[in-house]
């Protein structure tokens, strides 16, 4: 590649020993593009592009005048290197699988979460443009658009990693972004078991329900897992079968083979163009699935949701927010409101009662540790109210001596009245799986 070889007196010192600054890099990145032959690049591969700029800015760093260390250079190139194909200073964060969240606070405060606790990072911007620069070149590549106009968006990653950011003036500190990570393997069942989330009776009967086509609901709060449990009860979807997936923002990983995938869109900047969840869920009923999954529930489109789970698309499922199961039947009493048809209280929860069959409620506890709290089945309908029992909860005890939740996992031995509807659909389960007690794992 054509580069002439700047002078780089003016690089801005290294802040200490084994780190350099963002001006550093932001120095050293814009010389380097000042440099390039564009008129090259349509003709090359992304590895070429990828190798003539790493020697390149090589040969930047060895021209220089800096007192640069070899690994002092090398760790230049690499920030370089991430600028120009990544996502700047939080890249090497997003190489770690350690960390779940990243949060950019502004461009000199950067947080991230592992092992379900926040820990300040020394990661920083050069100023609040740099911050904007990486913002956009995210929400650039899905199609997203972010900007005085429309301040907040929600975008995703190439990996499927979740993405909000909000921007000045509705941001009164600096840009805010959010970054949920997903594992690039999804967790399995015995992941969940090993962590001691789940235990395996609970797993072995919600399993059983996917199979049989029960309809079910994952509620939780943020972070709590419930797209990451979903994904795992979508595993259990016979492969046979055709599944359309609705999402704001893609980030299901369904292994099945016939998978159709939809994702919103917001509107353009004349205020049309957009298509809401309720669009592609009414859409989606036109194409045949033989189930719905929609990422999460925030509206009208419960409705059309209910509509589908009534209407021979059995084994359909969604998440919402909510804290507990029977919070959860309430919230979609809400959103279903929010479709603006006057319906009598009752016959919102009729349809509720007819459709959703299992609810699950996953909730991230003292410490970070996710559990999944309760499993309820839904039985009908008593006079005007929603009838549940539930069938598996876990029973916090207290907190160990790093103030980490602790409790055990208990059937109730209540027996799950779809037990015969298992049977029928070749999904049976032994009646005495639900008998009370404590559950335990292998190892207790």
């Amino acid at each position: 590649m054509n580069t002439s070889i700047p002078n780089l007196n003016g690089i801005p010192a290294l802040r200490g020993r084994g780190s350099t600054s963002p001006e550093a890099t932001q120095d050293l990145h814009t010389r380097l593009i000042a440099g390039l032959d564009l008129s090259r690049i349509g003709s090359m591969t992304d590895d070429e592009i990828r190798k003539d700029i790493r020697s390149a800015a090589e040969d930047l760093c060895n021209h220089s005048n800096s007192l640069l260390s070899a690994a002092d250079r090398e760790r230049l190139v690499n920030e370089v290197m991430d600028e120009a194909f990544g996502l700047g200073p939080i890249e090497p964060l997003l190489r770690d699988s350690s960390i779940s969240d990243i949060l950019v606070n502004g461009p000199n405060t950067v947080y991230v979460e592992r092992g379900g606790k926040l820990e300040l990072t020394g990661v920083r911007f050069v100023d609040e443009q740099h911050l904007l620069q990486i913002i956009q070149r995210i929400v650039g590549r899905v199609g997203r658009r972010v900007d005085e106009t429309n301040p907040m968006v929600d975008a995703r990653l190439a990996d499927g990693s979740r993405v909000n950011a909000i921007i000045p003036p509705l941001a009164l500190d600096g840009a805010l972004l959010c970054i949920r990570r997903f594992s690039s393997r999804p967790l399995r069942a015995e992941d969940l078991i090993a962590k001691r989330s789940v235990v395996p009776e609970m797993i072995e009967f919600l399993a059983a329900c996917v199979t049989a086509r029960r309809n079910i609901l994952i509620s939780g709060g943020t972070g709590s897992g419930k797209t990451t449990f979903l994904n795992l009860l979508s595993g259990y979807i016979p492969k046979d079968e055709r599944i359309a997936t609705i999402e704001d923002a893609a980030e299901l990983r369904l292994q099945q083979p016939h998978v159709v995938r939809m994702e919103t869109r917001p509107a353009n900047v004349e205020g049309h163009g957009e298509v809401t969840s309720r669009d592609l869920v009414r859409n989606a009923l036109r194409m045949r699935p033989d189930r719905v999954v929609i990422g999460e529930s925030r509206g009208p489109e419960a409705l059309d949701m209910l509509q589908a789970m009534n209407t021979g698309h059995d084994g359909s499922m969604t998440t919402l927010h909510a804290n507990d199961t029977r919070d959860a039947l309430s919230r979609l009493e809400m959103m279903v409101g929010m479709a603006g048809f006057d319906m009598p209280m009752w016959v919102i929860r009729k349809q509720i009662a007819s459709a959703v069959h299992i609810v699950v409620q996953s909730a991230r506890l003292v410490g970070g540790v996710r559990k999944i709290t309760k499993i309820s089945e839904i039985t009908g309908m008593e006079g005007d109210v929603i009838s549940m029992h539930d069938l598996f909860v876990f029973k916090q005890t207290g907190l160990d001596a790093n103030r980490v939740a602790q409790g055990h996992f208990q059937c109730t031995g209540i027996r799950p009245r779809c037990l015969e509807h298992l049977e029928v659909m070749g999904a049976g389960l032994p009646p005495e799986m639900f008998e009370s007690r404590i559950c335990q794992f292998e190892d207790a």
